[in-house]
């Protein structure tokens, strides 16, 4: 008895003390804060995300031109987001709603690219078909792996270089990143459709 007054009389001590009680008798919580998992060597943000590998669904791509952001969604859910790089100044990228209607894997522009030697060599770079020529030189087109045509007049999606984040850089087409573009491929049939907004 005389035990339980002497507990009851420290603990009513503490109270209105206003001591702090042990850790062991207090609710401990927790607040978890996203993390963002990104390579050791990496020290920007990453150029996308993508987690609709395992999601089924029929695929919808929205491209932001003035945020440079493609957004991917399966069933209406959003399943990934890539940095592009779209049409720079006196290239425009078309805004409106279209669908994929054609998919290559190894396709070569036939209006921008270099001109080369019968070895292969750079003669010129930066160069449009039937504008610029060398003597000696053929017209060999830029390489744009993973092509998914847009339109018919040649813009679509395709990997290549996106030299600033967040900046257009491409001749009207919508550049992205390796990865992203070979993922985007393999689950966007024909059909496709990609909204682009200015």
């Amino acid at each position: 008895m005389n035990t339980a007054r002497l507990i009851f009389a420290l603990l009513a001590g503490c109270v209105l003390s206003a001591c702090q009680m042990p850790v062991s008798f207090v609710r401990q919580e927790v607040i978890r804060k996203p993390i963002l998992v990104q390579p050791v060597n990496s020290s920007s943000s990453p150029l996308y995300v993508w987690h609709g590998s395992g999601q089924p669904g029929p695929v919808r791509v929205t491209i932001d031109l003035s945020e440079q952001k493609a957004y991917i969604f399966r069933n209406s859910e959003n399943v990934g987001w890539s940095y592009v790089a779209t049409g720079r100044s006196g290239f425009r990228t078309p805004t409106g709603t279209f669908v994929i209607s054609e998919k290559v894997v190894n396709k070569r522009s036939n209006k921008y690219g270099s001109i080369v030697d019968a070895n292969g060599r750079v003669l010129r770079s930066s160069a449009t078909a039937g504008v610029h020529s060398a003597s000696g030189g053929r017209f060999q087109g830029a390489k744009m792996p993973y092509w998914m045509r847009l339109t018919s007049n040649g813009v679509g999606m395709h990997a290549g270089p996106i030299p600033n984040p967040g900046s257009p850089a491409s001749h009207g087409c919508i550049r992205l990143p390796y990865t992203m573009a070979q993922q985007l491929y393999s689950v966007a049939p024909t059909g496709t459709r990609v909204t682009i907004v200015p």
